[in-house]
């Protein structure tokens, strides 16, 4: 098994590196080949631009896809972002990668959060047509009653803390890197 996970800050682990982000978790253990193509900034239409380079030629079995936060900062359109999601979810496929896909994080700020729900809802819908598995990143971010948990959020609202990192890392079941045969 080889995993490559193509996503932005989140996946990289900002601010403290790709050492602390959910990938090094996730990579100890299955302890499997794991690269962290998180690159920090990168809307999606960034990782569709370097799709080819960073996801098929590295030749993986299983893709795990985040992206989006930075599209809605950036004020990019709905359409355009789930375009971007789509194709790099159809090129994957059509190399014979598993996708599994990953909801975008929370953020403090309602009007973001507002359009990161409306892609996290496209996300599951993409996901029921093509048969996909998908991680619920944000869920790491909200307790029972659905009060967002801001002690997981660094100040500025966007990104995990250590322990909001261990938090979307506890968010994968990982069961889904299981084959259907063993």
């Amino acid at each position: 098994m080889k995993i490559v996970c193509l996503g932005d800050s989140i996946t990289w682990g900002f601010p403290y590196g790709p050492q602390d982000s959910w990938v090094a978790m996730l990579q100890k253990q299955l302890q499997v080949e794991i690269i962290n193509r998180g690159i920090n900034g990168n809307t999606t239409s960034d990782m569709l631009a370097r799709f080819d380079r960073h996801v098929l030629q590295e030749k993986p079995t299983h893709l795990i896809l985040m992206g989006g936060i930075n599209d809605v900062v950036c004020q990019d359109s709905f359409d355009l972002i789930t375009h971007n999601i789509r194709t790099m979810v159809e090129k994957a496929l059509a190399a014979g990668i598993t996708v599994i896909l990953g909801t975008p994080t929370a953020v403090d700020y309602p009007a973001w959060e507002r359009i990161l729900q409306r892609l996290r809802d496209w996300i599951h819908e993409l996901a029921e047509k093509y048969n996909l598995q998908v991680i619920d990143f944000h869920k790491a971010f909200y307790d029972e009653a659905s009060n967002l948990r801001t002690d997981l959020l660094l100040p500025d609202g966007g990104h995990p803390t250590r322990s909001g990192y261990q938090a979307i890392y506890d968010q994968i079941d990982l069961s889904i890197f299981k084959s259907p045969t063993s």
